[in-house]
Order: structure tokens, then C-alpha cells, then sequence
């Protein structure tokens, strides 16, 4: 946790309450005010500015980017009745969204002088430039209108004087997928952007925002429709509670239904061990899980030589959605997610409606003041292979798999968790030679209970779904 979490957390618990409530067109103009009050200490330079960055960050949870905004004296109100009346259809598939009132206080040159620079008589920072960018008075300094960011003078200097000074948000992406305009303000190109959401977890100033659903999924309930809420796994290591009072706190929200998506991992696991035995025998050198979507579009955006070797079989997500509408057609399906990816995902996916974040399941809970621990149990699905239950960390999937044949010493597995640019060197490398024939590949590190959007740690969340998959078994025994 930290305060750029914490403000967003409260943002959205904010809205949630007024969704709940049916006041969002009439009292979501005072939300900025409400929340950063004239008297208040600010944060950044005055309440004005931040309260700025509060509307932006408001136009995301409405689903806006902040490029939709044609006037800048449109209230948010405005916004707000766009969105109730918006379809499904008119959703547009941009998913991250860059605050540029927030976007301002990262430096803009990624090397700088030190003042251990003793401006020595060498001078191998200056020479060492091919763009003659140094001059040395007193100590070195560098032309950023001539550096070509390059680090050969960072390497010379025998001081160490010269640091390079990351922009968070750019270091983070692994496909270079975040830019600064001419403005110095950070843009993303969507058609680089695999929406692992990296960047959002790295920007200190919460300048990066993850369009929301939510207006969709809670009108959708108020309206009486049959809302069914799809858990990923990796939820049952989020609130320190049983997943049997998960649900049911869940439920509490309206949710006609909840589903464990582990019943779509055990279909996926099913099939994925199939296509495996298939493609060996096809003569393949090795084949890609392919549940991870931040990896599906890593491959689709930045990797098309990789695309014969990714797995057919759909994600868990996909089945559980199957077998939702299968049951009940006029179900308005949501996903209950760990990451931003998911929610790219939904546009290739027609079987599901929406997404709603761990993030946002939480803090929807404190805008309903429903407390979890006090929530009665309900009794889960003993059908449900807990193998599926283990999808939620690194080498879940392969493991699944290897249970499932036969014979899984034919599987020589190679276990991927998270994507950044050596990995992504590594897996291109596949194509002409793979060490191994199986490959799992998680976007993030340790998998799903470390995604962008999960609330509780990783190592944590790891056993917490560990020990809920080997209870669910010892209950079966008995």
C-alpha cells in the first residue's frame, strides 16, 4: 500500500457509493472538492491542482480516457450521464489512460551531474560524448538539447558523478510502449501496449489510471439483471478470509451468482494437456500456455513469430463465461480480476460482459460497509478440481498439466514469471531453439496474486490460495 493506492482505492469506494446510491449525476461534480477541501495541507502545489487530477482520475473510473475530453469545462456530471446511457458497443477498447495534470513532476532528462563531479582535468565524460552535449566550468555539464541519453559519459566518469535517473513509468514498460510528448507529459501508444500494467503499479503520482466498468456492472444490478460474478483464483488469497465468505460477501453486492473460475482452469487444463500430446506428436519443438492475455498481446503486438507456438486452448476466463451463458443466457457475465489485462481480453471474448479489479471489488465493499470476516460461508463447489485453484501462481499452470497426462515426464517444462525486456529477449530466442517443449508464461512475477490490481502481498496471497486448494482436497477425501 501507499498514498497514490490509498487515494485511488478511496476514489473508487467514493463512486461505488454513489453508483450505489443512484446520486452520481447530481453529487459527483463535489467529488474532487469533497475529497481535497480548501483547508486542507496539499500534497502536490495548491487543493486546485489536486483536485484536478481527482476529475481526470474520476473521468477514468466513469470509463473515459482523458483524451475524450473535447472541453475542459465539461463537469463531470456530464461525463457521468454519458455513461449511463453508454453501450457496451461504445466502449472503446483503450484500457490505460495517462493524467497528464498528474503526469508532471518526473524529471525529463534520464542522466544528471552529480555534485560528486570534480570537474577533473581528464575530462572523460566530455570526451567520451559523441554528441559534443558536455562542457565542463566548475563541474560538467551536460546539453540535454544535444544528449541522446546514450550513458557513455556515466560510463567514463571515474566519480560515479553522473546517475541515471529512471522515469518509473518508462523503465517498467517492457515494450517501450510509454513515450513523452513534446510537452514532457507521458502518453501510451496503444498499439505498442500489451496492458500488463506495469506502469501503473510504478507511477509514484497515480498519473496512470485503468478505465473502469464499474457504472455498467452496478446499474446493471439495480436494473434487476441476472449479474453473475466470474472469481479468478487468485482471489482466494486477497482478503485473509475463507473463499466460501468471499463469496458470499460478493453476493452481498447483488451478484445473482458467483462462480469460481478455477471450474474454467480445470477445461483449460483439460484441453491444454490434449493440444500438448497433439502438437508432440505433429512433431512441434514445444508449444506456450496461453491464459496470461498480457502475454497473449506481447505475442499478437511485438512477436508474430511466436504465434504458431501459443496454445489454441482458451483461458479459464473464457470457459467459465461458456458455461455461465450455456446455463443461463441472459446472465450479464463479470469477471472478477487481478489485472488490467483481463479487462483487453473481454474485446476478443464475447461471452464476457465486463471486469471488475480486485481493487475495485474491495473498495466497493467499504462504499456497502460490507465486512467480510462477519459474512456467513457458502458452500463451495466440491466438483472443481483444486488443480484449477493452483492457476493463481507461477508454475500453477504447468503443474495442472503434468497431473493430468499420463505420462508427464515427456513434458520438459520452462517456467516464465514475468515479462520485462530479458525476458522477452529470452522467449524470442524459443523460435530457433527452445531448451524445453513446454513453456508456461505468467506477465507477472509469481504470477496472478501478483497482478496490478491485487490488494494483498504476493507471498502471502501465494500460500493463502495454496492451502485453500489443499483443504478443498482433503475435503473431497473425506
Amino acid at each position: 500500500m501507499n498514498n497514490a493506492k490509498q487515494i485511488r482505492r478511496d476514489l473508487i469506494s467514493r463512486v461505488a457509493k454513489l453508483l450505489e446510491d443512484r446520486t452520481l449525476v447530481e453529487k459527483i461534480d463535489r467529488l474532487p472538492l469533497e475529497m481535497r477541501p480548501r483547508n486542507q495541507k496539499a500534497i502536490r502545489c495548491c487543493c486546485h491542482k489536486e483536485r484536478a487530477v481527482l476529475k481526470y482520475r474520476t473521468m477514468a473510473l466513469l470509463g473515459f480516457n482523458t483524451t475524450d475530453e473535447t472541453d475542459e469545462l465539461m463537469p463531470l456530471s456530464e461525463y457521468a450521464k454519458q455513461a449511463e446511457k453508454r453501450t457496451k458497443e461504445q466502449y472503446t477498447p483503450v484500457q490505460l489512460t495517462v493524467v497528464d495534470e498528474a503526469c508532471s513532476s518526473c524529471v525529463r532528462n534520464n542522466y544528471i551531474v552529480s555534485n560528486l563531479c570534480r570537474a577533473c582535468v581528464a575530462r572523460p565524460c566530455m570526451y567520451a560524448c559523441k554528441k559534443d552535449a558536455i562542457t565542463v566550468t566548475d563541474k560538467a555539464f551536460i546539453d540535454h538539447d544535444k544528449c541522446v541519453n546514450c550513458g557513455m559519459c556515466k560510463e567514463a566518469c571515474p566519480f560515479h558523478a553522473i546517475i541515471y535517473q529512471p522515469i518509473p513509468c518508462e523503465e517498467s514498460c517492457p515494450v517501450g510502449a510509454i513515450k513523452r510528448n513534446e510537452n514532457g507529459i507521458e502518453y501510451i501508444d496503444d498499439s505498442k501496449c500489451i496492458y500488463c500494467g506495469k506502469c501503473m503499479v510504478a507511477c509514484p503520482f497515480g498519473a496512470i489510471m485503468e478505465k473502469s466498468f464499474l457504472v455498467e456492472i452496478i446499474n446493471s444490478i439495480k436494473e434487476g439483471k441476472k449479474v453473475v460474478a466470474m472469481v479468478a483464483p487468485a482471489l482466494a488469497g486477497q482478503f485473509q478470509v475463507d473463499m466460501g465468505r468471499m463469496i458470499t460477501a460478493i453476493k452481498e453486492l447483488g451478484f445473482y451468482d458467483v462462480i469460481e473460475v478455477a471450474r474454467g482452469a480445470n477445461e483449460t487444463t483439460r484441453d491444454e494437456a490434449k493440444e500438448f500430446l497433439e502438437r508432440m506428436e505433429d512433431g512441434e519443438p514445444f508449444m506456450t500456455t496461453s491464459c496470461c492475455p498480457a502475454w497473449v498481446n506481447l505475442v499478437n503486438k511485438h512477436m508474430p513469430e511466436m504465434k504458431p507456438f501459443v496454445s489454441d486452448t482458451p483461458s479459464p476466463m473464457v470457459y467459465t463465461a461458456r458455461y455461465v451463458k450455456a446455463n443461463m443466457p441472459d446472465a450479464v457475465t463479470v469477471f472478477v480480476a487481478p489485472c488490467v489485462g483481463k479487462r483487453s481480453e473481454v474485446y476478443r471474448t464475447p461471452e464476457v460482459d465486463y471486469v471488475v479489479s480486485f481493487e475495485e471489488i474491495g473498495s466497493w465493499f467499504m462504499a456497502k460497509n460490507i465486512d467480510v470476516m462477519k459474512c456467513e460461508p457458502t458452500e463451495l463447489d466440491n466438483s472443481i478440481n483444486s488443480d484449477g485453484r493452483r492457476f493463481a501462481y507461477t508454475n500453477g499452470v504447468m503443474q495442472s498439466v503434468k497431473n493430468y497426462v499420463e505420462h508427464p515426464e515427456a513434458i520438459k517444462d520452462i517456467v516464465i514469471s514475468g515479462l520485462d525486456k530479458a525476458t522477452i529477449r529470452t522467449l524470442k530466442g524459443y523460435v530457433k531453439s527452445c531448451p524445453g517443449n513446454f513453456v508456461e508464461v505468467m506477465s507477472c512475477a509469481g504470477g496472478c496474486v501478483n497482478g496490478c490490481d491485487v490488494i494483498a502481498n504476493p507471498r502471502v496471497a501465494t500460500r493463502q490460495v495454496d492451502n485453500f486448494a489443499k483443504s478443498m482436497e482433503e475435503e473431497k477425501k473425506d
